[in-house]
């Protein structure tokens, strides 16, 4: 049956305070966590707010680079059109690839992929995105999407920013305590000479 000390009160922060039980290795441990504890969570949010800045950035630059366009279908779009209000209810989501032609804001034709509805006559308008350069994009998100991405990010970027001095400071625990061990170990067997026993 497991001991579960009832009546013993755990004492909080003991490695700080002063006693006659306390090492110089409970010390530098306390030192170590310490510092590490501090370095995950200031790399931690540094990293995580910088990478949400920087996506929010990127994405509100975009919001405002690209824009609607005007484009028409170079072909006949393939699949069959849908037949009737009902069927072109049913089918409103519906979308098949197909080349489109635009202008862009030098007057340069450009073409590529754009999603229309099947069986679309050629020269029927499409709305697509493009860039400065006239160049096709995707629809940029919106504010509302952009701070979820951002936040998204950034937390995957401070988890794993963080990461990296939480497990130095475990590996310098586990290392800390394993030459407490061998201390330990030298210890005894000096004192089994001086008494004359043997161990092990």
């Amino acid at each position: 049956m497991a001991f579960r000390g009832r009546g013993v009160a755990r004492v909080w922060l003991w490695r700080w305070r002063r006693g006659p039980l306390r090492r110089r290795a409970d010390a530098v441990e306390c030192r170590v966590l310490l510092g590490a504890w501090l370095l995950t969570v200031l790399v931690g949010v540094g990293a995580g707010l910088t990478a949400a800045h920087s996506v929010e950035r990127q994405l509100a630059r975009e919001r405002a680079e690209w824009h609607p366009t005007t484009a028409r279908l170079a072909g006949h779009a393939p699949g069959q059109p849908a037949a009737g209000a009902a069927g072109a209810a049913g089918a409103a989501g519906e979308r098949v690839w197909s080349t489109v032609r635009w202008s862009g804001p030098d007057g340069a034709a450009h073409s590529g992929q754009a999603r229309v509805r099947p069986g679309s006559p050629a020269g029927t308008p499409v709305t697509v995105w493009t860039d400065r350069r006239g160049h096709l994009v995707t629809e940029p998100a919106t504010a509302s999407e952009a701070r979820l991405n951002a936040s998204v990010v950034g937390g995957l970027a401070g988890l794993s920013a963080a990461a990296v001095p939480f497990l130095a400071g475990r590996a310098a625990r586990c290392r800390l305590e394993q030459r407490r061990l061998d201390q330990w170990d030298a210890d005894w067997a000096r004192f089994d000479a001086l008494r004359g026993w043997r161990t092990g």
